[in-house]
């Protein structure tokens, strides 16, 4: 079919074709007009690509920025994130976190060679029950039922508080006994 389309469109132009030989010096004047014609299009051309390629390097430099700053900078911290959902946990665990740092000091300071023992034991307790506190603001953080885990944090700060409170009570009744023995009479 396409052969009979072609050999149809020879048959209609038939004689229209130019056969003629082009003027002398045809061939150098067509060389230089396509010379001329290729200096003009050369700049036309770098210029259409000068502005394009700061722009490149613009916004692969903007996408790289912000690609940085997602990975690299830190986002908000878990105290954050809490402190968002519920204000008032944020304030109270401040005021308990100072409370319970200035009793384990006092704790540390009271330490003596026979009361050691039980003070390695409550800071033993002191980081499970602070693990534990990471536990709830994890689930806080996910969502669960939040009036409970508020009470449990809460619960949690004052179960250490009273740990302490008992330990250093515990370690006041040891000096006490020990001031009462006379360790250097003898029989």
């Amino acid at each position: 079919m396409k052969e009979e389309k072609l050999e149809s469109l020879f048959e209609r132009l038939q004689g229209s074709f130019d056969t003629e030989e082009p003027l002398h010096g045809h061939r150098q004047r067509f060389l230089e007009k396509l010379q001329t014609n290729r200096q003009d299009a050369i700049p036309l051309r770098s210029r259409t690509r000068k502005w394009w390629r700061p722009l490149a390097i613009a916004a692969s430099l903007a996408f790289l920025c912000l690609l940085g700053a997602r990975y690299l900078l830190p986002g908000p911290t878990v105290e954050q994130r809490v402190a968002n959902i519920s204000p008032e946990i944020s304030e109270t665990g401040f005021y308990f976190v100072n409370l319970i740092e200035e009793q384990v000091r006092e704790l540390e300071s009271q330490s003596t060679p026979e009361t050691r023992k039980l003070v390695d034991d409550t800071l033993l307790q002191l980081a499970k029950l602070e693990a534990d506190y990471k536990n709830l603001e994890q689930d806080l953080l996910k969502g669960g039922n939040s009036k409970l885990i508020l009470s449990a944090m809460i619960t949690n700060f004052q179960t250490r508080i009273d740990l302490l409170q008992e330990v250093m009570e515990k370690i006041d009744s040891i000096k006490t006994l020990k001031s009462l023995e006379d360790e250097n009479y003898t029989i």
